[in-house]
């Protein structure tokens, strides 16, 4: 196997893994713990491709780890793999450190044992910046803003981890980079915006634009009921669509060199912007509804503004999101709509 994708039964695995040409697919191997009841799912279409599995708890199963590592020597691992909700992290921090640190730690050991030149990229979080409150923000009708022709958050931000959730994912990030100073492996961090699309199979605690999404669907179909919008909907975020996400991690295999042991932010950037008010007010003139919401308390060092400035990796990878949020938006509709998943949130 040449490819390796932890949690790749999960939403941005499963897209990585069905862009690889079906001439691919035998090079690849899919590992997961199945621990998300969704991820069952996304394995019974990736199984129909024929695409190889293995179930397996990566934080718990370090000798299983090494012994894949040490048997393939894969050219590439996608790490996808941990535990991805703020909400979840704070309930069970544990949990959240295993699926986070934990695993990444064992891969990292075992490719710095067994295969040093394997290419291991790391999905990692925004979050691990904090809420950003030492910056001026302004609340306009729609939206919160930056003033001073703001562009983005860039990578020189300090880093500022609030909540177990950042803590674990931060801790990981700054391993994987440590890992290539220290032991010279080849490895990079990507730090995500909000990541959306086809084969999401979102929950109210992760991945809000497929739920409003859906949430919108809907009251379309059956009923105009409230739903809970957090704070007071100003909050903005970039959003990139999953198409331009599975086109980065390709191409950094191909010119890696350029990126080798640094981080990245990686979103939509400023011209893919939406508040969730603005989001809502896009569904409501793309299905001819109205929506109602009542406003519940922020979530703790929630971000008031996060877009990221992509000019790093546009000068390393000359990559960028070139699917806007119109275009974007329109396709998780559709999907939405055709695989019925609205029925269950």
């Amino acid at each position: 196997m040449k490819y390796f994708i932890t949690g790749g039964c999960g939403f941005i695995g499963t897209n990585i893994a069905i862009s690889f040409n079906k001439n691919h697919y035998k090079n690849l191997l899919i590992l997961d713990n199945l621990s998300k009841p969704t991820a069952k799912k996304n394995l019974i279409f990736l199984k129909k491709k024929k695409i190889s599995f293995k179930k397996i708890d990566i934080a718990k199963s370090k000798l299983k780890v090494e012994k894949l590592i040490r048997k393939y020597k894969p050219k590439a691992i996608f790490h996808l793999a941990g535990q991805v909700a703020m909400s979840s992290s704070i309930h069970n921090p544990i949990n959240d450190f295993d699926g986070n640190v934990i695993s990444t730690l064992n891969i990292l050991e075992a490719i710095r044992k067994f295969s040093n030149k394997t290419i291991l990229i790391y999905s990692s979080t925004n979050k691990v910046y904090g809420d950003l409150e030492n910056y001026k923000y302004t609340e306009k009708k729609t939206r919160y803003i930056i003033k001073n022709d703001f562009k983005g958050f860039t990578e020189k931000n300090d880093l500022d981890f609030k909540s177990p959730y950042a803590c674990s994912k931060g801790s990981a990030d700054q391993y994987v980079l440590d890992y290539s100073r220290v032991y010279n492996l080849n490895t990079v961090v990507f730090r995500h915006s909000s990541v959306y699309g086809g084969r999401q199979f979102f929950t109210y605690d992760q991945g809000w634009v497929g739920w409003f999404c859906a949430q919108a669907i809907k009251n379309k179909i059956f009923f105009k009921s409230k739903f809970s919008v957090t704070g007071n909907g100003k909050q903005v975020r970039d959003i990139v669509h999953i198409d331009d996400i599975t086109k980065l991690y390709k191409d950094s295999i191909k010119n890696f060199k350029n990126i080798k042991g640094k981080a990245y932010n990686i979103g939509g950037g400023i011209t893919n912007s939406l508040s969730v008010i603005e989001l809502i007010n896009f569904l409501e003139r793309k299905l001819k509804i109205k929506l109602s919401y009542y406003n519940i308390e922020n979530r703790p060092y929630d971000q008031k503004i996060f877009i990221s400035d992509n000019n790093k990796i546009y000068k390393d990878l000359k990559w960028r999101p070139v699917i806007n949020y119109n275009k974007g938006l329109n396709q998780i509709l559709h999907w939405i709509k055709k695989s019925k998943i609205y029925k269950d949130v």
